[in-house]
């Protein structure tokens, strides 16, 4: 059973039904100690009055979401987009987040070649490792699901986080999320989550649903789906992470519709019973 004190409920699974002020009350009225916020929320709300309502009730941060999409193989475009994480980046460390997830970023009509697409993000990433290092964030590259790879993510698995992460070298700063949404069907994902070891900073949960919806959108709660959690929380904690557990539910059909505290209800009890 998860002690409740590793729970984080990332701003996300609240998006909308909560300014980023309902939303830290909410956490803070129903004792869950920790968050991930989302970026375009603290953006809106100002990032200093963001790190401040955080800080004065005494909320942790286990990341700060999300910044990245740096494939575009025009040059212009991606030293823009290098230069957008960068200020992401300053403001994960303004917030006093300790990692900010990185999603690499999909397939340009282009460009449709994904060997290319993928060596850019790791070679738009050794460019940004220095500013990282100089703010003290680390970057966590999240894999995303396949289904959204020409979209979003050229970063698919785990085996190829860590790959990159051995091409880049930079351990202190360089880090690899666990979103089980994402890996829970790549059969090589407990050798792959063995090999990334203390290199796991962030480890995300929800379900799949089986009749799912949506490409990004229709995440489930905990319990509801296919993804046999409970085995990938072992895996992570055998690998030697001991962090928090976050929750990152995009629900636009169910629980973005709910009252927060049901749905915050609803989480304390699942990852209890099903984590």
């Amino acid at each position: 059973m998860l002690d409740l004190r590793r729970l984080s409920i990332h701003q996300v699974t609240l998006l909308r039904q909560c300014t980023t002020p309902q939303f830290v009350a909410a956490l803070t009225r129903n004792g869950v100690p920790c968050t991930s916020l989302w970026r375009d929320k603290t953006l809106e709300y100002g990032v200093e009055k963001t790190a401040r309502i955080v800080a004065d009730n005494g909320i942790a941060l286990s990341g700060y979401c999300f910044a990245g999409l740096i494939t575009s193989p025009d040059r212009d475009e991606a030293a823009k987009a290098r230069d957008e994480v960068r200020r992401a980046l300053d403001e994960a460390a303004a917030v006093k987040a300790p990692c900010l997830v990185f999603v690499a970023g999909g397939i340009d009509p282009r460009d449709k070649n994904i060997a290319d697409a993928r060596a850019r993000a790791v070679d738009g990433i050794a460019e940004l490792i220095p500013h990282a290092r100089s703010v003290g964030v680390r970057i966590a590259l999240e894999p995303l699901h396949p289904m959204i790879c020409a979209t979003r993510s050229v970063l698919s698995t785990v085996k190829l986080a860590n790959d990159w992460c051995d091409r880049l070298g930079a351990e202190d700063i360089v880090a690899i999320a666990v979103d089980t949404y994402a890996v829970w069907w790549d059969p090589e994902i407990e050798d792959e989550i063995a090999r990334a070891g203390k290199r796991i900073c962030s480890f995300h949960v929800s379900d799949w649903l089986a009749d799912t919806q949506d490409l990004r959108l229709d995440r489930g709660m905990m319990g509801d789906g296919v993804i046999d959690l409970p085995a990938l929380r072992r895996m992570v904690e055998a690998a030697g992470y001991d962090g928090y557990v976050e929750v990152e539910i995009f629900s636009q059909r169910n629980w973005w519709q709910r009252d927060p505290d049901e749905v915050i209800g609803v989480i304390k009890d699942r990852v209890r019973t099903a984590v």
